[in-house]
């Protein structure tokens, strides 16, 4: 029956798609975040409703005049270096081809489905249409995981989607930490009384589910989170206290054995999980040493890598040539792209904060816009210092959840300054003798 239902659903959205593009990249964005036919268990699991989607907005994109110029700022212009980037990088990869090319395949469709998202969405109504798809998508899983860790007493670990980049327990911690930020802008600008509780309940179960994906990393996340949100929310004290006292409770709440879990972060050295980190990214630092420009390709988790370029003095450690992948955003962007490739990376992060400080000091007092653009922009701060956190522990590099945040900061630029430009074209000093003499 779910099989059944879930088809019906995603294939009765395809003439949808096909008249108006923009219900496509609203549809992608839910697809490709929170696979729902993940959770089917005949036909439809295996289904490509990626692809189909996929297929029909480009096809209605091309034709459509819902499309909008490529928005060319800062921001864009180190996204597509990126993107092309890494595609150079790909000629000079240590990896099979097959591989290689399967990898930056899978890169290339989020990517190029980001940027046509970026060409078709303009507006307050528009852009708080794809917050509130990205954050449920994956926000479904936090509150189903919230829900379940309070029922159990957080005796075991919330899952992502299968099949997804948030399917492991960290990975999920980690962007429900990042998606956090947005629930509260939601609850801020949300109007109606039954929603805003249904947020705050949001907020907390998501808390939980963080938690109770025993994610260490996670947990460093959610505290620098937490921190940068009460700086920047609306009422800076209000909002610290009650953060850290959601957050305390929900700490004393798990058990012993997630106490003692969380304790080997002052112990790593003790731990076999974050000492295999520290191997790994030894690992990736000689490679890039050795390889600084192009770096080793797409996918360096592999025997052939380690056996060139791990340390010695962890060799006794781990028998067998075993392989790890960089469980990190920083030494996975420069194992396979080089100092370059990091170097865009990080850059790319950059623009993006300045830009978000920049529109929001801009729009504060103005009328059409202070009531919700230097809010968003300032979440979307909160949740880049909450993904540089947390990242520096999971190889995340290429999720498609954080270019979505990187997509709201291009979208309400782009929507400012399209406005801009229609509102000069009309003032009365560009206007026709005729009508500027008009009283």
């Amino acid at each position: 029956m779910r099989d059944i239902l879930l088809t019906v659903i995603i294939v009765g959205l395809l003439p949808f798609i096909l008249r108006s593009p923009r219900i496509g990249a609203y549809v992608w964005a839910w697809i490709s975040l929170m696979i729902p036919h993940r959770a089917a268990f005949g036909f439809a699991r295996t289904m490509p409703f990626a692809q189909m989607v996929a297929l029909a907005t480009l096809v209605s994109f091309l034709f459509s005049r819902e499309r909008r110029p490529f928005p060319v700022n800062s921001i864009t212009v180190t996204y597509v270096g990126l993107m092309l980037w890494m595609s150079f990088t790909s000629f000079f990869a240590i990896n099979t081809w097959d591989v290689v090319f399967d990898r930056w395949l899978f890169v290339l469709k989020i990517h190029v489905m980001m940027y046509v998202t970026l060409m078709l969405l303009r507006g307050r109504e528009q852009i708080e249409r794809l917050i509130w798809v990205v954050t449920l998508s994956i926000g479904f899983y936090g509150i189903k995981g919230g829900v379940w860790t309070v029922l159990t007493g957080g005796g075991g670990r919330v899952w992502g989607p299968s099949g997804g980049m948030a399917y492991e327990n960290n990975a999920l911690g980690l962007a429900l930490v990042v998606l956090l930020p947005f629930f509260y802008y939601l609850h801020q600008v949300s109007i109606r009384r039954v929603l805003r509780l249904s947020l705050v309940f949001c907020i907390v179960a998501i808390t939980f589910s963080i938690l109770g994906s025993q994610s260490r990393g996670a947990l460093l996340a959610l505290a620098g989170m937490a921190v940068f949100l009460g700086f920047k929310s609306n009422r800076p004290a209000l909002t610290t206290t009650l953060l850290a006292c959601c957050v305390a409770a929900a700490v004393l709440f798990m058990p012993d054995s997630w106490t003692g879990r969380m304790k080997t972060i002052e112990n790593y050295d003790e731990d076999v999980s974050a000492m295999s980190r520290i191997y790994t990214w030894k690992t990736m630092w000689a490679l890039a040493l050795d390889r600084p420009i192009v770096g080793g390709g797409f996918v360096v988790n592999t025997r052939t890598v380690f056996a060139i370029y791990a340390p010695a003095e962890g060799a006794g450690a781990y028998k067998g040539g075993q392989s790890f992948v960089a469980h990190s955003i920083y030494f996975q962007m420069l194992g396979e792209h080089g100092f370059p490739g990091l170097g865009l990376f990080l850059l790319l992060g950059f623009t993006t904060w300045r830009r978000a400080a920049r529109i929001a000091s801009q729009t504060k007092d103005q009328r059409e816009y202070g009531l919700w653009v230097p809010l968003l922009m300032r979440m979307v701060q909160v949740s880049l210092a909450g993904f540089a956190v947390g990242g520096a522990f999971l190889s995340l590099a290429h999720f498609d959840l954080i270019y979505y945040i990187i997509s709201f900061v291009v979208l309400v630029d782009a929507t400012l300054r399209e406005q801009n430009t229609a509102a000069s074209a009309t003032s009365p000093s560009q206007a026709s003798p005729a009508i500027a003499s008009t009283p």
